[in-house]
């Protein structure tokens, strides 16, 4: 018996998601692992909750935090600064602040600083699907983000500190994927300055 397939599901599977992490000094199959991450259709679940965002991207933190003290019990835990502007005269300085402030309050080691320029995407989804996206193209598609993914990859971090999490994506699923690339392809975090909100979807 043919089951039916919801317009969601199919454009979840059609549409693939590519990371440009790989296209600098990147090996070819490195570049293939990431798109594939990154085609891998969301689990058909009822819409994700802030409150299991928030729990998600702790649980990468105390793992984080656990192999730091078991390596060197008194190295700090290393992040890097991201941070989304919204037109190419705007300038991060005072994000690059507010994240150097939050760093030295949690006793992070704060390295690089990277930043990109939102692109907004012309469409929010279509109607009825259940298939949204983010106002801003997603982090795998910026330059910037594509650095960080490089060096934590690398091992020069242990995580990204952010201000909040719309500098990543207001859309759940995307956000999802991205806790769920750096926690379990790299066993590193994100740190938000600013938590996800409780009340509800974002």
């Amino acid at each position: 018996m043919k089951t039916r397939r919801s317009l969601g599901d199919m454009i979840a599977v059609s549409s693939p998601r590519i990371s440009l992490m790989g296209s600098r000094n990147g090996t070819d199959a490195e570049t293939a692992r990431t798109q594939e991450w990154h085609r891998k259709p969301a689990p058909p679940e009822r819409p994700a909750r802030s409150g299991e965002l928030v729990r998600l991207r702790q649980q990468f933190r105390r793992k984080a935090t656990e192999r730091c003290d078991r390596r060197s019990g008194d190295r700090r835990l290393r992040v890097l600064a991201y941070s989304l502007v919204l037109s190419r005269s705007a300038r991060p300085d005072e994000d690059w602040n507010t994240l150097q402030t939050e760093a030295e309050q949690r006793g992070y080691a704060m390295g690089a600083r990277f930043h990109d320029v939102a692109v907004p995407v012309t469409t929010t989804g279509l109607p009825g699907s259940g298939a949204g996206r983010g106002v801003h193209a997603p982090p795998w598609q910026r330059p910037g983000w594509g650095e960080v993914e490089r060096l934590i990859r690398g091992g020069f971090a242990d995580g990204v500190i952010v201000l909040d999490r719309h500098n990543l994506s207001s859309d759940d699923d995307e956000y999802r994927a991205v806790i769920n690339e750096l926690g379990e392809r790299y066993q590193a975090f994100i740190h938000l300055v600013i938590p996800e909100e409780l009340s509800g979807p974002t």
